[in-house]
């Protein structure tokens, strides 16, 4: 059942939804781009065994949460902390696959006294990321979009509502779209049926008011001066997971991110692809659990040595 609640400036609605344990451990999942609170996200029962709390929410403008005009990555972080103030909760951890990514990154670095872990998966580097070569391997769709983000958003504003206009009408047509980038492992994650309604649904929602979830995702996400926050400012242990694969953000993007983040630990997975990711969320959860740092009330979390790992692939 989808919850609402209004922002600190009492002027938007936020749509977030909670699934598994109600008594677990809260963990919230940050949607990619485009995306919304309905997914993909690991089945109930999966949740109940590991005895996890699930939180999903829209980021502004997309299904049921108000726009947020100019919005940065860093702005995610005060309507993660609406949430969680309204269900009266005060650590948590977050995920983030895709575009969600660096909100996830941003919470753990703005919220230090509530984030307990955080993982990133398939995530993009910041535009301004030095020594990176943004573009290299990735698709030509997306080198596209998130150029024009910056240089013409008036062409991506028209490209996006031609796309909004098309999935309205029929929300398989995003996926024809998604495998011309597609490796053929990503292929065979998406023929999964429940993976494959999963999207559908996600993109069908995402789209469900207009197209400024997703215009406002790429914008703030290739923003030339960074997204509103210091990597440094980042205490929690943190998972950074890649698929070797991966076209629609290629793998160095986190492994530049990785040399950023101290102390982080990195799994470049050679066999896997972008939606690869989906696969292993229920293993990216359980590393959140397992992993959370103790509330910095005492010595400083900078140290923490987790105490589960998760096998990096050689």
């Amino acid at each position: 059942m989808t919850r609402y609640v209004v922002d600190s400036s009492g002027k938007r609605k936020i749509a977030y939804q909670v699934s598994g344990a109600r008594d677990g451990f809260p963990v919230f999942l940050l949607h990619g781009t485009p995306g919304s609170r309905l997914g993909p996200q690991p089945r109930s029962v999966q949740l109940y065994r590991r005895h996890i709390c699930l939180i999903t929410y829209d980021r502004p403008g997309y299904g049921e949460s108000t726009r947020m005009p100019d919005r940065t990555v860093a702005d995610a972080v005060a309507d993660v902390k609406v949430i969680a103030d309204d269900m009266g909760i005060d650590r948590f951890a977050v995920v983030g696959r895709s575009g969600g990514g660096p909100h996830a990154l941003a919470c753990a670095a703005l919220l230090p006294e509530m984030v307990t872990s955080v993982v990133s998966m398939v995530a993009l580097a910041p535009r301004n990321a030095e020594g990176l070569d943004w573009n290299g391997g990735m698709t030509r769709a997306n080198v596209e979009e998130f150029g024009m983000a910056h240089t013409d958003p008036a062409e991506l504003r028209t490209r996006f509502q031609d796309r909004m206009s098309e999935v309205r009408r029929d929300p398989t047509s995003m996926l024809p779209v998604l495998d011309a980038g597609l490796h053929i492992t990503d292929r065979l994650v998406i023929r999964d049926g429940g993976i494959r309604n999963q999207l559908l649904d996600t993109y069908r929602e995402a789209f469900n008011d207009d197209l400024w979830g997703h215009f406002d995702d790429v914008v703030a996400l290739a923003d030339p001066h960074g997204w509103g926050f210091k990597f440094s400012e980042i205490r929690v242990p943190v998972m950074l997971w890649h698929g070797g694969h991966d076209a629609f953000v290629p793998k160095a993007h986190t492994e530049w991110l990785a040399e950023q983040i101290a102390g982080s630990h990195v799994v470049i997975e050679p066999w896997a692809a972008h939606f690869s990711a989906i696969e292993q969320l229920p293993d990216m959860l359980t590393w959140t659990v397992a992993n959370a740092a103790p509330a910095p009330d005492a010595a400083s979390t900078a140290n923490y040595q987790p105490r589960a790992e998760v096998r990096a692939a050689s």
